[in-house]
C-alpha cells in the first residue's frame, strides 16, 4: 500500500480461515488456505484481528479499531505490511488496472523460460497416479486396531524378539548380507524397497484419513530422476493440533519400522529358502532406509516434519537458514543485522547450529548426487548434469548470499573489511599460489633382485626350509613330494619291468616279430612316462635361484603340510640395491619427473626415512598390484576391486620406481609411504587440470 490512508484492498472470496495450534508463546494462531493452489499461510493474533476489520476505511482505521478493542498495539504500518504480504502471495482480488499490472509484473518475475522449466522438472517433479480418498474412507475404519496401544506393544515385542534372535544368528546374517551383494540381490532390494515405501505412504494416508484430512492424491516423485513415492497430506495444516500433524508425519516411519520388525522376526524363524531371503531383503531395506533417510531432519523427509512439529516451528529450514545468515552477517561483516524473528537466546543457538549442520549434510548429499548423476549418464551429458547439480544446489545459494554481502559493502566497518580482505588474500594464496611440492603415494620397498618361491605342483612338504638367513645359489630350500606322481612312477616301473621280461622271452621265438614290435612301443611309452614323472618330482625340490637372504618363510610350513602352487613359501632377496615402487595418483602424475628426490617412510617401523631418487615413471596405469600385501583386502594401503583374487586398484594409479641411496638396515620387504618432492603446484591449477582432463576424456576428443 502506498499510504495508511489509502483504502484496504479486497480479499479473495474463496479463501478459507482455520484455527491453528497456539504459537510457542501461547498466543493464538490461524491458517489461511488458498484452495486454488492448496497452499497454507499461518498468521498470528494481530493479523487475525486486522483481517477481522478488513472492511474498515483504511489501514489507519483498522489499526485504531484493533488497538481500542484488544490489548494489541496495532499500528497503520502493521496493516500496510499485512496488505503487502497478502498481495505478494496473491490472496487479494485484482479489481483495478494497477492490480492487473502488478499481477503481470509478478508473473514476469516468476515466469520461467524453457531451459529453466526443463531444469526444474529434471531436478524435481511429481506424477500423480491415484486419488485414494474413497478407498481410504472405506478401508481406514477396518484398520482401527492398528492405532491401538496393544498393537504397538505387540509390534515392539516382535521387533525386539527378532533383533535378539538375529543377533544369535549373526554369522548367518552377515553371510546372507555378503551373498546379497550381487545383481540378483540388487533386484531383490529394489523390490523390497518398492514394497516398504508403498506401505510407508499408506501409513501416512491412513493416519491422515483417520484424523479427517483429505488425501488429494498419491503418486511418484522424481528427485534428480530418482523415483520416490509420495502422499499429498498438505491439508494437514487445517488441523489445529500439532500433535495430530506429528502423528501423520510419524505414521510412515512407524509403519516401516513395524514392517522391519515383523520381517526381522520372520527371517529369524524361517527355514532357508526363498521366503527367508525375501524377508531378509525387506528387513534390511526397511531398517536402513528408515533410520538413515526418513528419520533425518536435514532433508525435507519425515524426520524434518517431525522435528518441526515437535518444536512447533513451521518452515524450520527456511527460518533456521535466515537466522544463520543474520548471524553470519553480524559476526563476519559486523553489520547490524537483526534476527528475522524474536526468539530466546537458547532457541537462536539451536536454529543457527541446526542450519550449519544442515548445510554440511546437504553439501555431502548433493555432492554424492552430482557424482552419481555424472557416472549414471554418458560422457558429456554426465559432465553437464554434474555442473547443473553443483550450481543449483551448492553454488547458487552461496552466490546469492555473496551478492547480499556485496550490496552491503558500504555498511561494513573498516576493521571487518580489513579482516575480510586479509581472509580473501589468504584463500586466494592457498588456491592460486603453487606451494604444494610433495606427492604422497602408497609404496613398498624391496630388493631390486628378489624372487618369491612357489611350488610348481601341489605337494606335501617333507623338508622345510632353514629358519632363514643367508643362502647360496642352488641350496635346497624346500623339498616336497607328490604321492600321486610317485605312485604313478612306481606303477610305470613295474609295468616297464614286466614288458622287458616279455621281450626277453620273445627273443627266441622267430614268429614273434609283430608282438615284439607292440611290446617295444609300450615299453618306450612307459619309460617316457617314468622320465616325465621323475622330472616332475625333481621340480618339487625348490632351490635358491641366487645367493641372498631367505625371508618371509611361512612359520606354519611343517613336515607333512600340503602346499598349493599359488601359496608363497618364502622370498629370496639378493643383497645390494633396493627399490621403492610408489603408486602415484593420476592427478599428481604430471608433476612428478624422473630425477626428483624422494623419501620412503616405512609403516610400523622404528627407523629413519630412506632417501632416494625417482628412476622412472610408467606411462600406463597399474592393472594389477605386484604383491598381495599392498591390497586393502590384506591390510594394505591400496583399495582394490571387489574380486580379492584379482588385485586391481580401484583408482587410476601409476608406478613410480625410486632407487634408494642405501639399503635399509632391516633387509625385508616393507610397506610405507613415499613422498616425492616434485614441481610445485597450486590447488586451483590442479583442479583446473583435473576438470579439463575430465572434459577432454568425456567429450570424446
Amino acid at each position: 500500500m502506498s499510504a495508511p490512508t489509502a483504502a484496504l484492498p479486497s480479499l479473495r472470496e474463496d479463501l478459507r480461515l482455520f484455527p491453528a495450534a497456539p504459537n510457542r508463546d501461547g498466543s493464538p494462531a490461524w491458517v489461511i488456505q488458498d484452495p486454488a493452489r492448496n497452499r497454507f499461510f499461518r498468521i498470528g493474533w494481530l493479523e487475525f484481528e486486522l483481517l477481522s476489520r478488513w472492511d474498515a476505511v483504511n489501514a489507519a482505521a483498522a489499526a485504531a479499531s484493533v488497538a481500542e478493542s484488544t490489548p494489541l498495539a496495532a499500528t497503520p504500518e502493521d496493516a500496510c505490511a499485512l496488505a503487502e504480504f497478502l498481495g505478494c502471495n496473491q490472496l487479494l482480488e485484482a479489481r483495478t488496472p494497477q492490480d492487473t499490472a502488478y499481477l503481470g509484473r509478478l508473473r514476469k518475475r516468476v515466469a520461467r523460460g524453457r531451459l529453466h522449466w526443463l531444469l526444474h522438472h529434471y531436478l524435481f517433479f511429481r506424477i500423480p497416479l491415484v486419488q485414494p480418498a474413497r478407498f481410504l474412507a472405506r478401508t481406514a475404519p477396518l484398520l482401527g486396531f492398528v492405532f491401538t496401544p496393544a498393537f504397538g506393544i505387540a509390534i515392539a515385542a516382535a521387533g525386539l524378539a527378532g533383533i535378539v534372535l538375529a543377533l544369535r544368528q549373526w554369522d548367518a546374517f552377515m553371510h546372507t548380507l555378503a551373498g546379497s551383494l550381487s545383481p540378483e540381490g540388487l533386484f531383490g532390494y529394489l523390490v523390497a524397497l518398492a514394497i516398504a515405501k508403498s506401505l510407508h505412504e499408506l501409513g501416512h494416508a491412513c493416519t491422515a484419513t483417520r484424523l479427517g484430512v483429505r488425501v488429494g492424491h498419491m503418486g511418484l516423485a522424481l528427485v534428480v530422476l530418482w523415483p520416490m513415492l509420495y502422499t499429498d497430506t498438505g491439508e494437514s495444516w487445517k488441523l489445529a493440533s500439532r500433535h495430530q500433524r506429528f502423528a501423520i508425519a510419524a505414521a510412515g516411519i512407524a509403519t516401516e519400522l513395524g514392517v522391519a520388525a515383523l520381517a526381522t522376526l520372520g527371517w529369524s524363524l524361517s527355514p532357508d529358502g526363498p521366503v527367508r531371503e525375501a524377508l531378509f531383503f525387506l528387513a534390511t531395506t526397511s531398517w536402513v532406509m528408515t533410520l538413515t533417510i526418513n528419520a533425518s531432519p536435514f532433508m525435507r523427509f519425515d524426520g524434518y516434519f517431525l522435528l518441526a512439529d515437535a518444536l512447533d516451528i513451521p518452515n524450520l529450514h527456511e527460518r533456521s537458514f535466515a537466522m544463520a545468515r543474520a548471524c553470519l552477517r553480524r559476526s563476519l561483516l559486523g553489520l547490524d543485522a537483526p534476527d528475522p524473528e524474536p526468539v530466546t537466546p537458547r532457541m537462536r543457538t539451536f536454529l543457527v547450529g541446526f542450519a550449519f549442520v544442515t548445510w554440511l549434510w546437504r553439501l555431502t548429499v548433493f555432492l554424492a548426487i552430482a557424482l552419481a548423476v555424472y557416472h549414471f549418464f554418458f560422457k558429456l551429458l554426465g559432465v553437464v548434469l554434474f555442473a547443473v547439480e553443483i550450481w543449483w544446489f551448492l553454488a547458487r545459494p552461496v552466490a546469492g548470499e555473496l551478492k547480499v554481502w556485496w550490496s552491503e559493502r558500504a555498511r561494513i566497518p573498516g576493521r571487518h573489511r580489513a579482516q575480510l580482505g586479509l581472509a580473501a588474500l589468504v584463500v586466494c594464496g592457498l588456491v592460486l599460489v603453487p606451494w604444494r611440492t610433495a606427492i604422497r603415494a602408497p609404496a613398498w620397498a624391496h630388493a631390486e633382485r628378489q624372487q618369491v618361491l612357489h611350488s610348481p605342483l601341489p605337494g606335501r612338504l617333507t623338508q622345510p626350509a632353514p629358519s632363514g638367513g643367508a643362502v647360496q645359489a642352488g641350496d635346497a630350500l624346500f623339498v616336497l613330494e607328490a604321492p600321486e606322481i610317485r605312485n604313478r612312477a612306481a606303477v610305470s616301473r613295474v609295468t616297464a619291468g614286466t614288458l622287458a621280461e616279455q621281450l626277453d622271452r620273445l627273443q627266441a621265438v622267430p614268429e614273434g616279430e609283430e608282438k615284439r614290435a607292440v611290446l617295444e612301443r609300450e615299453l618306450a611309452r612307459e619309460l617316457a612316462e617314468i622320465d616325465g614323472d621323475l622330472a616332475e618330482l625333481a621340480r618339487l625340490e625348490i632351490r635358491a635361484p641366487f645367493a641372498g637372504d631367505l625371508l618371509d618363510v611361512d612359520p606354519e610350513l611343517a613336515p607333512g603340510a600340503w602346499v598349493k602352487p599359488a601359496q608363497p613359501l618364502g622370498i629370496v632377496v639378493a643383497p645390494g640395491e633396493w627399490i621403492v615402487e610408489a603408486f602415484v595418483d593420476e592427478a599428481a602424475l604430471a608433476r612428478a619427473r624422473p630425477g626428483d628426490t624422494a623419501r620412503f617412510y616405512p609403516r610400523g617401523e622404528e627407523m629413519a626415512p630412506l632417501a632416494g631418487r625417482v628412476e622412472s615413471i610408467d606411462h600406463a596405469r597399474v592393472h594389477q598390484l605386484p604383491h598381495p600385501m599392498l591390497s586393502a583386502f590384506h591390510g594394505g594401503p591400496v583399495e582394490t576391486a571387489a574380486e580379492s583374487s584379482r588385485l586391481a586398484p580401484r583408482a587410476a594409479l601409476y608406478r613410480a620406481r625410486i632407487r634408494l641411496d642405501a639399503p635399509p638396515a632391516a633387509r625385508r620387504v616393507m610397506l610405507g609411504t613415499a613422498v616425492i618432492h616434485a614441481a610445485p603446484s597450486s590447488l586451483g591449477g590442479d583442479a583446473f587440470r583435473r576438470a579439463a582432463g575430465v572434459l577432454v576424456r568425456e567429450s570424446g576428443f
